[in-house]
């Protein structure tokens, strides 16, 4: 063979040979694109509990608040017995009122009925005087007639007998009205005397309730009635509710009986329900006004504010991390890793409790999700647990050692 064939021959050979090394040199192995891959911290869904709550802030108010007024007016005070802040009990004497004006009142008043009384019994003395007289002048009347037909009496002795008997009528007729004046009168006079003795027993203020005395008004020397603002105010059996604001869009989620916890200033967290929900909404604010019922504990006094949440749901659900959510105007979407392989999956996203998110339809529980996930991780990118960086990096410090 010539030797210039033999030598292109052997050029040949050695290229193929260069080629195919770089080739194998060139090509990385599975493992090492598996190595090669982002690494990301992976978790798997988890059934766990989450709750829908409602923020709510505002001030303890009395659950009823009692105005007690004075029911006679224009009598000095004379004693007071209770101070802002004592608990007082339904009838206790808050008060006192001057009685000398009110105790003469009744004294007139008992005598107006006595002699109202003794006029009824005169009418009735009337009454049966006239009708004596009466049956006297019918009798008379009666014997004139007789005579009159047997030819013994004068028609003007029987005249006589007749305007008589039309007299006795009517004095007794008389008599009759005058006992049913007396009557109304003895009414008049029994409802005078009820009516002083009401004011005087009204000379004590009393407690209508019992509860707590919020706030007091009333001054020694002070007139009863003078102002609009009552003597006293009670807090009725002593009970504090929360009155705080809702947004409007929470509205339609609040219930009666829903429960919530308030953090009170000064005391901590107390329980609580709700009592009323808001009736309207503010026009300005947009905001709704929610009573609660609160677990009652010293401390509570109306006034302090409170601030905290009203529990509307509770439920066990499939959930993921907040970050794991990915979300824009397509919707809810979370990157599910399968045999190290993202897949970009839509889902339907509800509560965030305690950072964590619902999902509440497409995913289930137990499937691996990436713990954060990223717009620049498409379907079909690969990815490695985020724990297998450690791992080599203490396989290469081995190593080195």
């Amino acid at each position: 063979m010539p030797p210039v064939f033999l030598r292109l021959l052997s050029t040949i050979l050695f290229v193929s040979l260069g080629t195919v090394l770089w080739a194998e040199e060139a090509a990385p192995s599975a493992d090492t694109a598996a190595q090669a891959a982002p690494a990301v911290t992976i978790v798997a869904a988890e059934t766990a509990e989450v709750q829908a709550r409602v923020p709510t802030s505002g001030s303890l108010v009395a659950w009823r608040e009692v105005q007690v007024h004075p029911q006679v007016a224009g009598y000095e005070i004379t004693e007071i017995l209770v101070e802002a802040g004592d608990s007082v009990e339904k009838g206790q004497v808050l008060a006192r009122l001057s009685t000398d004006t009110l105790s003469a009142q009744l004294e007139q008043a008992e005598a107006e009925y006595a002699r109202a009384e003794a006029g009824v019994d005169q009418a009735r003395s009337t009454i049966d005087s006239t009708q004596a007289l009466l049956t006297q002048a019918v009798a008379a009347l009666e014997r004139a007639q007789r005579l009159r037909q047997g030819g013994t009496a004068s028609q003007s002795t029987l005249d006589d007998a007749i305007a008589a008997e039309a007299n006795a009528r009517g004095q007794a007729a008389s008599a009759t009205g005058g006992l049913s004046v007396a009557q109304a009168a003895l009414g008049q006079a029994v409802a005078a005397r009820r009516i002083a003795r009401l004011n005087l027993d009204r000379a004590d203020i009393i407690a209508p309730v019992s509860g707590f005395v919020s706030a007091r008004t009333a001054e020694l020397g002070g007139l009863s009635g003078g102002s609009t603002d009552p003597l006293f105010s009670i807090i009725e059996d002593s009970r504090v509710e929360f009155a705080g604001d809702v947004i409007e869009t929470a509205l339609p989620a609040l219930q009666v009986g829903a429960p919530a916890t308030i953090r009170v200033a000064g005391l901590g967290e107390v329980t609580g329900k709700v009592r009323l929900v808001p009736a309207a909404v503010d026009p300005v604010t947009r905001l709704g006004f929610v009573r609660i019922e609160l677990e009652q504990k010293p401390g509570l006094r109306a006034g302090l504010f409170g601030y905290g949440w009203v529990t509307t749901a509770v439920r066990d659900a499939v959930t993921v991390p907040v970050a794991a959510v990915l979300s824009d105007g397509d919707g809810d979407r979370v990157q599910v890793v399968k045999n190290g392989v993202i897949e970009t999956r839509p889902v339907e996203a509800g509560l965030i409790w305690q950072g964590r998110r619902e999902i509440v339809d497409g995913l289930a529980a137990g499937e691996d999700i990436v713990a954060r996930a990223g717009a620049f991780f498409r379907t079909g990118d690969q990815v490695r647990r985020a724990e297998a960086v450690a791992a080599d990096d203490a396989v290469e410090q081995a190593a080195e050692q």
